[in-house]
């Protein structure tokens, strides 16, 4: 059975990231008034404090979290300083606001930590016009704010260093379980019971979520590697052993694409599709189970055998050999011992793995090659003037974004001032310009770049707030119990910022919840602040809505660029493949025990020529996962603004097609003496195809021996190029801003 899902929630780094967030944030409010009866400073505090949390996402980097954090400090307490003098003045706060949206919005063009920074600026920008200041208090706000960041800055730094380990733990059972929903996935393919593009769809969307999970396992544990041989070296050791088979697994699992639908078509009946769809679920399950026993630190006991499931497929496979597959049909005959191949290697891994967590003692790297080389495999974070300065025109999709924010924004405030000075509307009408930063904060959470985005925020931001107003109302009527009130506010702090990446509605309810009871510590004898809120939610989605339609840049605008990148990273890692595939034969040409120099002098270009291919791999990997992603983004927007629907998607499955079978095809080469002229005629039209030329690629091929596990690849590798370029040739490739 597979681990459950709030078993993995609760032991993963989302669950410790949330509760660490929380923590630092009351802490501040919690002492500071129920100590010393200082609510404002406390408000004020947890305010400032809450802005540097939000940067403090578990699974990125630690050192730009670190970078990011002191960057939210001061920008944050200058917003708060610029925003507290403005709040007192009505007209002042309609350009203040606006343009400190536009700001803020733009720092979107930093990626993704940049986006975190110029929101948690504007968090603190919408609590500071909560209440109107006097130029004589603004001072006082912005210090109390700027030492409750630099609170929540002492008090991360200082967790993370006691609980790096546990931390390092975490991110990688985060990818591991990634990497068991992704084997779960493929493993599907071999139900025929199933529709096998569905099943195409579930993968592409496992394999994206794995590819993040994995990047951030290596910008965790490849950036400290072990330096001796302490306890903490050794645990970085464990780590880091567990890491690399956990790659090579994924190496394993993509390292070619198998024809499921010809397996189906022409074995629709035979057991061995069963064997294979059995023997992949549970190995995942196992993994599933490493990754669980990796952040509760305890010995993987217990594990799925496939022995079974193996050697009946190789009972299967002899059956169909003595019956003449093999001659009859060689295409299949050569899938299902490339099938067999593939489950025996990643069962050596998966073992391995399981070993690993058994003796946690052992200071011995299962790869002796790391060296700080490894650094190009890590993200980086790139922060520029330029690129703020150089996206300032109406083609770029972070200016049209920043003015949709700033404009629903401007319009929110004119709004609230127009209905709180409006003569006949009651109280409540009048009420809104007290309340209507919650309008602003309501469109700047839901706003997003794209527009099936915003609008999926929209319908999980309302649901979220409905459900939540509903909790708070029972709460609120069924008990008057302080204590109870304190308990559910902590818990729900703690569940809305562990919920923020894995599930939004979810962390609506709870940052609902925790809001209303906020503020029925102020007002305890009324409720009507529940209604204000969902007021004010329903009118900040409606108008973050409607100012969607501004200036919209729609997912098809990026298409053609993603799929240039795609096209350009499959063209590298191919390139950089070859490259080393032809330093391997040059090495295996020489006898090390005649020209042992001339031997020992290929070998550091070998390593490098290996190290750049895998590079290459991980760029590959990413740009397929960021074309996937802006597609299925695309596929949720209006019908009719989604072009080139039939060709993107023939590119996804091409393009995929390729780098598959680029990593099967590769090893093969490497270990041949000479490549065959089909071979390498072959080899050659691919390359022309990729860059767009023409290309004939021979009839047939060599198949002899060895070069029999090659022909299929290759063959499919050709097929693959010339649809791409085919494909290419239909997209619009017009020049635009980097994706």
């Amino acid at each position: 059975m597979s681990t459950p899902l709030l078993q993995r929630f609760f032991y993963s780094h989302y669950f410790l990231g949330g509760l660490r967030q929380a923590l630092g944030v009351l802490v501040p409010a919690l002492v500071l008034i129920g100590l010393f009866d200082l609510y404002s400073v406390g408000m004020i505090a947890a305010i400032g404090a809450a802005c540097v949390a939000i940067i403090d996402q578990p699974g990125g980097p630690r050192r730009y979290g670190t970078n990011g954090m002191l960057a939210a400090i001061l920008l944050g307490s200058a917003t708060a300083a610029v925003t507290g003098l403005a709040s007192s003045h009505s007209l002042l706060m309609l350009v203040v606001i606006p343009a400190l949206c536009f700001l803020f919005s733009m720092f979107t063009v930093f990626g993704k930590q940049g986006g975190l920074l110029g929101f948690a600026c504007l968090l603190i920008m919408t609590l500071t016009m909560r209440v109107p200041l006097n130029p004589d208090e603004v001072a006082q706000h912005t210090l109390y704010s700027f030492l409750g960041g630099l609170y929540y800055f002492a008090y991360s730094y200082l967790v993370h260093r006691l609980l790096w380990h546990r931390e390092e733990r975490q991110i990688l059972s985060v990818a591991l379980f990634a990497t068991a929903d992704y084997m779960a996935a493929r493993s599907r393919f071999y139900d025929v019971n199933t529709d096998i593009e569905a099943d195409y769809r579930h993968l592409i969307h496992a394999q994206a979520a794995m590819t993040e999970k994995h990047q951030a396992a290596r910008d965790t544990v490849l950036r400290e590697l072990p330096k001796g041989k302490g306890r903490a070296d050794r645990l970085r050791i464990a780590s880091l052993n567990i890491f690399i088979d956990m790659v090579g697994l994924l190496d394993s699992l993509v390292a070619t694409h198998t024809d499921y639908a010809t397996l189906r078509r022409r074995l629709p009946d035979s057991d061995v599709l069963i064997f294979a769809r059995d023997a992949l679920k549970k190995l995942s399950d196992n993994v599933s189970r490493i990754a669980l026993n990796i952040v509760r630190n305890l010995h993987v006991k217990e594990r799925n055998s496939v022995k079974a499931e193996l050697r009946a497929f190789e009972y299967e496979l002899e059956q169909y050999r003595q019956q003449g597959l093999q001659t009859n049909d060689p295409e299949v005959y050569a899938l299902l011992v490339q099938v067999l191949r593939r489950l025996r290697n990643v069962t050596r891994l998966v073992d391995r793995m399981a070993d690993h967590m058994t003796d946690t003692t052992s200071t011995a790297l299962i790869d002796t090659r790391l060296e700080r080389s490894l650094d190009r495999f890590l993200s980086r974070q790139t922060w520029r003037l330029g690129m703020l300065t150089s996206n300032l025109r109406m083609d770029s999709s972070h200016c049209r974004y920043a003015l949709r924010v700033a404009a629903a924004a401007g319009l929110a405030m004119a709004i609230t001032i127009a209905f709180s000075r409006a003569p006949g509307l009651g109280e409540f009408a009048q009420g809104l310009e007290a309340h209507g930063y919650w309008i602003v904060l309501t469109i700047i959470i839901v706003m997003k770049p794209g527009f099936a985005l915003t609008r999926q925020r929209n319908g999980l931001r309302l649901t979220g707030t409905l459900i939540g107003c509903g909790l708070a109302l029972l709460l609120f009527n069924g008990t008057q119990n302080v204590d109870v009130f304190v308990a559910v506010l902590v818990v729900s702090c703690v569940l809305g910022y562990s919920l923020v990446q894995v599930n939004y509605m979810a962390a609506a309810i709870f940052n609902t919840l925790f809001v209303l009871l906020v503020f029925h510590f102020l007002a305890p004898t009324t409720n009507t602040v529940i209604g204000e809120r969902l007021v004010d939610t329903v009118i900040g989605c409606g108008l973050a809505l409607l100012c969607s339609y501004i200036l919209p840049w729609w997912e098809h605008s990026f298409m053609a660029s993603l799929a240039q990148a795609m096209k350009k990273s499959n063209q590298e890692f191919l390139r950089t493949g070859l490259d080393y595939a032809r330093l391997a034969r040059a090495r295996s040409d020489l006898s090390v025990d005649t020209v042992s120099d001339e031997a020992l002098a290929t070998e550091a270009p070998l390593h490098e020529a290996e190290l750049r291919w895998r590079v290459a791999r991980k760029n590959m990997h990413i740009a397929f996962g960021n074309f996937a992603s802006a597609f299925y983004r695309m596929m949720d927007e209006p019908a009719k603004r989604q072009k080139n629907v039939p060709e993107l998607n023939n590119l996804l499955i091409q393009n995929h097609v390729l780098a598959s079978q680029i990593t099967s095809a590769v090893p093969i080469l490497a270990s041949l003496d000479t490549v065959p002229e089909g071979i390498q005629m072959s080899l050659q039209a691919i390359e022309q195809s990729l860059d767009g030329q023409d290309a004939e690629a021979p009839v047939s091929i060599e198949t002899e021996g060895q070069l029999a596990a090659l022909a299929y690849p290759i063959r499919q590798m050709v097929k693959a190029a010339q649809l791409i370029r085919q494909e290419m040739r239909g997209l619009t490739t017009t020049a635009l801003p980097a994706a």
